[in-house]
């Protein structure tokens, strides 16, 4: 997918520079200069080694980010409108998970086995857009086979004659076509068709191994097709229903999975990023008791999976050395030199994102492409409400919103949200009463829904 940069010229992603991916990353996050120069670092830096000799590029590792700052400021904006960007295999996981007794659940190479198969989900999702066209054809044809009657067949003994079967077949073919126009105009859409769908229901296995759990699924169709690789039924279903059923089967039987595999494997090795969040949490050495050893058990745990291993996947083995790691943490008890010194030597860029005032949360409104004032004005407009906010009204949400932070906890941009639901609880509880009337949402709006949370400390700290 190309991008669009101001001049209207369409540009691959590794065509664009850091100040391109900036650019990019401005129409959705606000302010944060420093955290966005430096991931577009990062990206700009990937696509300087894939054009470097094949031994020199193997030692590049790539230059993972910690970024350090409060809550709801754009951490994890950044990360994943990045991945986005780059098309890249994204996980977001949150370090404290691994601190739990006896790491309930699966161990810390989980990260990886989820990113392969987000990867895996995002190169079928693109080969299917290739071959939906083709895909669409075929599930038309057997719609119509389904649709139109099996033509009669001559009584043995009985010749028809040459031009007697050339006018059957033209007059199916006639048949055929009309129902083909009558299917794509929407006058079939009430029938109701049988189609036969494979019974999916599989056995599901799970694999114990130690102290972690590795979840395989056993492909007993595989093992077994005799039993189970025929096994289909009959369900009857509304035609569009069955047209849409037979596109995907379609989809299904075009995309190539082995390729789609060696592809996703080969694009988590080279792009993938993982989003490391609270970091902080696990900070936390030399206690030799408590929750000090199991927090550096898990950075020690998480060590390797940094530095570049090998982790065996039920897609195959997945080396991490040139994924990129984003670690993100408020590190408001702890420092980042709390952190073992191995790990902390993994993230050598670190960068300090500033916390969020009145100034931007105005911005936050209104700025970004998918700004809360937009998503709530084209909610509402989908009820047939034409709703308006003046400058005022906007200035004075934030303003409402800074108050709430400072006096109870800062949760960041966080705040814009319940502010804005209890702003617009009324209207968007009216809506559907209110179809073509045009509303303005202005200062003493505002004032009148928000002003008693703010009086009262015990309110703003539970409703907000």
């Amino acid at each position: 997918m190309p991008i669009l940069l101001p001049d209207s010229t369409p540009v691959g992603v590794d065509d664009m520079t850091p100040r391109h991916i900036v650019a990019e990353l401005d129409k959705y996050v606000v302010g944060q200069q420093k955290a966005k120069r430096a991931v577009a670092i990062a990206l700009r830096n990937r696509s300087r080694r894939q054009k470097l000799p094949p031994d020199l590029a193997e030692d590049v590792a790539p230059k993972n980010i910690l970024m350090i700052g409060p809550t709801g400021v754009g951490k994890t904006e950044i990360a994943r409108r990045l991945a986005k960007l780059a098309r890249s295999p994204f996980l977001k996981v949150e370090a404290s998970k691994f601190t739990e007794v006896g790491y309930v659940g699966r161990d810390v190479e989980s990260m990886v086995r989820d990113l392969v198969s987000i990867g895996i989900d995002l190169v079928r999702e693109e080969q299917a857009v290739l071959v939906r066209e083709k895909a669409a054809q075929n599930a038309e044809e057997r719609l119509l086979d389904v649709l139109l009657p099996p033509s009669p067949v001559s009584p043995p003994g009985f010749d028809q004659g040459d031009e007697a079967r050339r006018e059957s077949r033209e007059q199916a073919a006639r048949t055929r076509e009309w129902f083909r126009e009558q299917l794509r105009d929407g006058r079939l859409d009430q029938r109701t068709v049988e189609v036969e769908v494979h019974d999916r229901a599989m056995p599901a296995f799970s694999v114990f191994s130690g102290s972690s759990v590795e979840e395989i699924d056993i492909n007993v169709k595989d093992m077994m097709p005799g039993l189970f690789g025929g096994r289909t039924k009959t369900r009857k279903m509304p035609v569009p229903e069955a047209l849409e059923h037979l596109r995907r089967e379609e989809e299904q039987k075009l995309v190539d999975m082995d390729a789609v595999t060696r592809q996703a494997i080969a694009r988590v090795e080279q792009s993938g990023i993982i989003f490391l969040d609270e970091l902080d949490k696990i900070a936390g050495r030399e206690g030799g008791h408590g929750p000090d050893v199991s927090r550096e058990g898990v950075q020690r745990d998480i060590l390797p999976i940094v530095e570049g291993t090998t982790v065996q996947t039920r897609h195959g083995m997945v080396r991490t050395d040139h994924i990129l790691f984003i670690a993100a943490g408020a590190f408001h008890v702890s420092k980042p030199s709390d952190l073992i010194p191995e790990l902390q030597g993994r993230f050598p860029i670190r960068v300090e994102l500033e916390a969020l005032g009145r100034d931007d949360f105005v911005r936050i409104l209104i700025e970004p492409r998918t700004s809360l004032i937009r998503q709530y004005t084209a909610l509402l407009a989908t009820e047939g409400v034409e709703v308006t906010f003046t400058d005022e009204a906007i200035r004075r949400i934030a303003d409402f919103a800074g108050r709430v932070n400072d006096r109870t906890e800062n949760i960041g941009a966080r705040r814009l949200h319940t502010v804005m639901e209890r702003l617009l609880d009324e209207l968007s509880f009216e809506a559907p009463d209110l179809a073509g009337k045009s509303i303005t949402i202005d200062e003493p709006y505002v004032d009148r829904m928000l002003a008693d949370i703010v009086k009262s400390d015990d309110l703003s700290r539970y409703v907000l």
